[in-house]
């Protein structure tokens, strides 16, 4: 018997990463990405997604002081 493991990953678009960074406009926030402020999007059929988990991953540790 084997245990299957369910792993959701929630992906944000631009206009949701937007909101839930407190409505920053697109050109903070790709200057953020250019300053390497905020992780990384993927590409999927030509949109930006960004993976939830990582973003919140960021805000903790923006937080918490481990990153400038």
């Amino acid at each position: 018997m084997s245990a299957i493991v369910s792993t959701h990953v929630k992906y944000l678009t631009l206009n949701e990463l937007r909101k839930k960074l407190g409505n920053r406009s697109r050109s903070s926030i790709y200057a953020d990405l250019a300053a390497e402020r905020l992780p990384k999007p993927f590409k999927l059929g030509g949109r930006l997604l960004w993976i939830e988990e990582e973003i919140d991953l960021h805000l903790r540790a923006l937080r918490d002081g481990e990153i400038c």
